[in-house]
């Protein structure tokens, strides 16, 4: 009889995807996962990212603890190499291979396959570290702050917690947030104070700002409901997440219970249902679930379920001063974790355009082109004398997504894309005129007799 050790010699499996989802479903950190499979931490991370394949020793540890996920790791194998193996070679940086190819290679080379994913993979993930490390030292980043722990924290997570959001799912199911929370003896009242908090919770009394809009006072009564019925769940998480000191955790528990609180008011297959529908129109999910136009950005972003993802989104939240505030992508599009955007993303011109949605169509430095919407949005402040709050968000995904993005429809993707970059700091571009700043890796030239846009030539 064929054993596990058997079909890994003659078949390398890599489920990275997999083996982080099983660690976050479980409530653990890398660490403590690795020492229940005997692995080290960095090991763990490599197979986590998809630099590794599972070894015999690694399934036979995955068969004694998790024998379901093993089995569904080796049943989703080959779709699972074929998926990574027309991921790696669509990379605008290899010659095109022709249709067909990439299942033929990966049907009867799947060592050969195997190494080509591995290869890309390796070479994504060295790019990534670089790009961090470059960033961090050019900002003079030193220790994390909570806010930023708990912002890497979602980004490893990939944004989605399937404990919380099964949870959610199941007790959206059951009853109404009001009255799930009248059930836990928690009663709902409003303040109409100017001064009033958004929320305060004291005495089983969930106090909420009358002048806040209907989705946030919703949001806000799920948000304590997720807090309280999840209380066990969102504890465990946070110990096994090891964050720098004591905020970290609480502001990781707070970002967990908004996380559900989305998950409640926007159960994860109803909305994932209704927004393939929709085409992914923002403003018709957002009648339909009673929510916000930036919850269902943000909601949208966070739909990949293993087995049931949604559409690929980047999603991220711009200030009037081009301070990115909140961040995530689950496409090949990454955020700079420190600074703000590129200049050229229309994101900052909707800002000072609100309620007005501009669509782009995008390509980075790679060569992925992207379809994004962003809009401008306006949070009164309740009174004259305090300044409304001005941002904007913006939704995008790969180009190859178009067809079931309702915003494409409104652009020539056959024409020219915008260039843009992640940061200036991080964009190789050599002919971008409106840079900030030289990107951190190249030299400079500086003709004091020739007077160009940029002041300097980058080499």
């Amino acid at each position: 009889m064929e054993s596990v050790s058997d079909r890994n010699i003659k078949t390398r499996l890599y489920a990275g995807r997999t083996l982080r989802d099983l660690r976050l479903a479980s409530g653990l950190n890398q660490r403590a996962m690795a020492g229940r499979l005997g692995l080290s931490v960095s090991y763990l991370s490599q197979l986590e990212t998809g630099e590794r394949p599972l070894t015999p020793a690694v399934s036979a540890a995955l068969a004694r603890h998790y024998p379901q996920a093993l089995a569904l790791i080796e049943g989703e194998a080959p779709a699972r190499r074929l998926a990574a193996l027309e991921a790696a070679l669509a990379d605008p940086t290899l010659p095109p291979v022709a249709s067909g190819e990439a299942a033929r290679l990966a049907e009867e080379r799947p060592d050969l396959a195997d190494h080509l994913i591995a290869l890309h993979a390796g070479r994504r993930a060295a790019e990534e570290r670089l790009a961090l490390a470059e960033e961090a030292f050019t900002a003079g980043a030193g220790a994390r702050l909570p806010w930023e722990a708990v912002r890497d924290w979602f980004h490893e997570a990939g944004n989605y917690v399937d404990r919380l959001d099964r949870a959610a799912e199941a007790l959206a199911g059951e009853t109404g947030v009001e009255a799930a929370l009248a059930a836990m003896g928690i009663a709902i009242a409003l303040d109409d104070r100017e001064d009033a908090p958004l929320a305060r919770f004291e005495h089983a009394t969930l106090t909420l700002n009358a002048a806040a809009p209907i989705e946030t006072r919703r949001f806000l009564a799920a948000h304590r409901l997720a807090a309280t019925a999840f209380a066990e769940p969102i504890a465990a998480i946070v110990a096994a997440a090891a964050l720098p000191g004591d905020e970290a955790g609480r502001l990781l528990a707070i970002g967990l219970a908004n996380y559900a609180a989305g998950a409640l008011v926007m159960p994860y297959a109803a909305f994932r249902s209704a927004a393939r529908d929709l085409r992914h129109d923002i403003d018709r999910l957002a009648r339909r679930f009673g929510v916000s136009f930036e919850q269902v950005c943000h909601r949208l972003s966070t739909l990949q379920r293993p087995g049931a993802e949604g559409v690929p989104f980047y999603f991220c939240r711009v200030d009037m001063a081009g301070n990115i505030t909140k961040r995530h992508s689950a496409t090949r599009l990454q955020f700079a974790r420190f600074g703000g955007a590129c200049p050229l993303w229309h994101v900052h011109e909707a800002v000072a355009i609100p309620d007005r949605i501009l669509v782009q169509h995008a390509e980075t430095p790679d060569g992925v082109r992207y379809v994004s919407m962003a809009k401008g949005l306006v949070k009164s402040s309740g009174r004259f004398e305090r300044l409304a709050r001005r941002y904007a968000v913006v939704l995008g995904c790969e180009a190859i997504h178009a067809a079931d993005f309702v915003y494409a429809d409104a652009i020539d993707r056959r024409g020219l894309a915008t260039p843009i970059g992640i940061s200036c700091r991080l964009c190789p571009r050599t002919d971008c005129d409106q840079r900030a700043f030289p990107p951190s890796d190249r030299a400079i030239s500086v003709e004091p007799n020739v007077r160009r846009v940029v002041p300097y030539r980058v080499m």
